[in-house]
């Protein structure tokens, strides 16, 4: 995390409801495998939302929170840290120093107080939304909060031993007092006249008999009263005390309870936090994990030292113009022969009409389709992109599609390939495994693929899922992908000219239709489609228009 990156601005306008705004970069906890992350958080009418980067920030946020019940909580130890949760939702967030974590703090408080929802002492201090028990004495401990329950104890005793001292003395003065009314003479109240104390007590030998006995009780009932006030003094320290040492155990439990968690998720991730139809983890944060996973994968890929500038390219494994005889007597040819030709016939057909194909992406020449579909509540949306390339030919797109010697070089996702069978020059049996992404489950690929020469200077390659006993799905870590997957390029240039680099322009419809074998979230998967699949099909040809640089044109 660079703290130099995060930047937060505050703007000072108020708007017509009078509330603060403040926009800016924070860090934010996405899960236990990828930690902190750079995000986009911006306050506005009551409402806390978070974007990836503020580029995307008119895209539709991430997620958001209203802030009139929320609960702002800065954090115990990390003096960058605070958190805001509403209920069971709880955003970590973390500013790059105390002084601008402090002025978010300052605005979402100052708004909750303009809106009537301050938060009180007793919220803010109670984990943002952790449960606390109910009183102080809720936690039962030996030690000092024993002592302290013992000393308490005795304190209330003594008080109880000095109400009935003081009940006693306040009797007697009252005795005192009347006497003194009986033998006073009658005072108007309306002529001044002063009362002689001395001239009081002398006046019988009764009254000078009362004399030493109420200066006693006077300095008993004085000495009493300033005992009582001590006792209750001493009381209320002691439950200031056993009230602190009650609220710094309760912290201490759960700060080692929510490391202890922390530390068993990041070791190993429960199965509430795995990917399921009971996943416990939040769409966002699942989509956050996924983008972030394809994101490394991407910075893996630029980061790769870039082959030498002089490649060579085998001629006689480019796809050939007609079918291999010996695909043909394969048992696996009716099969492929009937899917690639429904494949090919299909990919160059319109998008419009009743078929029901959404465009969902676009961008220059390229524009991508999907149906919705569901079975058995996993997500299994067709998908149809269609793209136009200048400076090479169908026969070269297919030829680094199809041959596994490139693969790597294009796919950032491939962990392993095998070659299961090869059933022909222009027909292979596949077997891969691909990169896990947390929290999704690890995938791998069973599959067939053929290339074959169509009419209109068109090539196709169509991988298919398929079985073998040597790979039976599911049958270790990963779940098993079926895929329908056709590339069709065509080929065109002017009329009545020779083909050349400068003149040639091939248009591509990639066709994919994949079942996940496994539960993931639609809005996640729909999501990741979204954003992967134009940045795929970008990067495949712009791998073969560079591959292709330089080379004599293979029509």
């Amino acid at each position: 995390m660079v703290d130099e990156n995060i930047t937060v601005s505050d703007n000072s306008d108020i708007d017509e409801g009078g509330t603060a705004e403040l926009r800016g970069y924070l860090s934010k906890w996405t899960n236990y495998i990828h930690g902190w992350q750079d995000r986009f958080i911006v306050l506005k009418d009551s409402t806390l939302s978070y974007y990836k980067s503020e580029l995307e920030s008119n895209l539709g946020c991430r997620g958001a929170l209203c802030l009139k019940k929320a609960k702002v909580k800065p954090h115990e130890f990390d003096d960058c840290r605070f958190d805001v949760s509403v209920n069971d939702c709880v955003w970590y967030l973390r500013a790059s120093n105390p002084e601008e974590k402090q002025q978010w703090i300052d605005i979402l408080e100052s708004f909750k107080v303009e809106s009537g929802y301050g938060t009180s002492s007793d919220s803010s201090s109670n984990g943002g939304g952790l449960r606390r028990h109910g009183s102080v004495t809720s936690l039962q401990s030996t030690g000092s909060n024993g002592r302290t329950s013992r000393r308490l104890t005795e304190k209330i005793a003594e008080l109880d031993t000095y109400s009935e001292l003081l009940s006693k003395q306040s009797v007697q003065l009252q005795q005192y007092f009347d006497k003194c009314v009986a033998a006073c003479p009658q005072i108007n109240d309306e002529i001044v006249e002063a009362i002689d104390a001395v001239k009081l007590v002398d006046g019988g030998a009764d009254m000078r008999t009362y004399t030493g006995e109420v200066r006693a009780t006077g300095a008993s009932f004085r000495a009493t009263c300033g005992a009582t006030l001590a006792t209750l003094q001493h009381c209320v320290d002691l439950l200031r005390r056993r009230e602190k040492q009650a609220r710094q155990a309760e912290e201490l439990y759960m700060a080692l309870k929510n490391q202890l968690t922390e530390a068993r998720l990041a070791s190993k991730p429960g199965p509430d936090h795995e990917e399921g139809p009971h996943s416990t983890l939040p769409d966002d944060e699942f989509y956050d994990a996924v983008e972030t996973g394809f994101d490394k994968m991407e910075e893996e890929r630029c980061a790769r030292v870039a082959p030498p500038a002089e490649r060579t390219r085998d001629q006689v494994e480019l796809p050939p113009p007609a079918l291999d005889n010996r695909l043909t007597v394969h048992s696996l040819w009716p099969e492929i022969n009937r899917i690639s030709t429904e494949q090919i016939q299909a990919a160059f057909e319109e998008v419009g009409g009743g078929i029901g194909w959404q465009l969902f992406a676009e961008e220059g020449d390229m524009r991508m389709y999907r149906r919705e579909m569901e079975v058995d509540g996993m997500v299994m949306d067709p998908l149809k992109a269609m793209h136009k390339v200048r400076g090479v030919s169908a026969r070269e797109m297919c030829h680094y599609f199809f041959n596994p010697r490139y693969r790597y070089e294009w796919e950032t996702t491939l962990e392993t390939m095998t070659i299961v069978e090869e059933i022909s020059s222009d027909a292979l049996v596949f077997h891969q495994t691909f990169k896990r992404i947390w929290p999704a489950s690890q995938r791998d690929a069973l599959f067939w693929s053929h290339v074959r020469a169509a009419e209109d200077n068109t090539y196709a390659v169509t991988n298919h899922s398929t079985s073998n006993t040597d790979y039976p799905p599911n049958s270790g870590a990963c779940i098993r992908l079926f895929v329908t997957v056709c590339l069709a390029c065509r080929s065109s240039w002017p009329a009545g000219a020779a083909p050349t680099r400068d003149n040639i322009t091939t248009s591509i419809a990639y066709c994919s239709t994949v079942n996940p074998g496994g539960w993931a979230p639609a809005g996640v998967l729909r999501a990741v489609y979204k954003r992967e699949y134009p940045k795929f099909l970008k990067r495949f040809t712009s791998y073969v228009v560079d591959q292709c640089r330089g080379k004599p044109l293979a029509i």
